[in-house]
């Protein structure tokens, strides 16, 4: 999927011919899916994709979050949900794809259900930038545009700090992945 300013929201498929890989060259590509989506009206800012269920969820420069999801080949709203108080800086879906956690610029965060319920809110008392679930989704990070890390349960508990070292005092975080451990 790529977002852009104007609420365009575009989701491409490509698919590889792998004609090539056993000469150790790169194989064809074609593009198979150019579909516009319609549902933003400003610049799209966030997506995540549920690679398990098959749904992307993207936000706005305004905070307006829309669910899709394919439906006979075609991308349609599932849901829209629209806080109107702070913009959406992360959103991510659990490695089962059974929960995404939505974090606010503000320090608001929402942990929804692939089936749009939602299963806890908080409003924490920091700016968020990103978020992450640990791999068995029993844990959450949440980061600071100061560059703290802060771990909190699947029920939105605080556990601890992480403590990060640097020498350069104005280094920040750039993005977050929590490693599964598997090579």
């Amino acid at each position: 999927a790529c977002g852009g300013e104007g609420g365009l929201l575009k989701v491409l498929k490509l698919e590889s011919s792998g004609k090539g890989k056993e000469r150790g060259i790169a194989g064809t590509s074609n593009l198979t899916m150019n579909q516009t989506l319609e549902g933003h009206n400003e610049a799209v800012v966030c997506a995540a994709w549920n690679e398990v269920y098959k749904k992307l969820t993207t936000s706005d420069e305004t905070g307006l979050i829309v669910v899709w999801m394919i439906h006979k080949g075609m991308w349609f709203e599932e849901m829209i949900n629209n806080r109107n108080k702070s913009v959406v800086k992360d959103m991510k879906w659990c490695a089962d794809g059974q929960k995404i956690c939505i974090c606010y610029e503000d320090g608001a965060v929402i942990v929804g259900s692939v089936d749009g319920n939602r299963l806890w809110g908080k409003e924490f008392k920091m700016q968020l930038q990103y978020c992450e679930w640990s791999p068995d989704a029993r844990q959450v990070l949440f980061v600071t545009p100061q560059g703290e890390v802060h771990v909190y349960d699947a029920l939105g508990n605080f556990i601890s700090l992480v403590p990060l070292f640097s020498n350069d005092s104005s280094a920040r975080i750039g993005g977050i992945h929590w490693y599964n451990g598997v090579e």
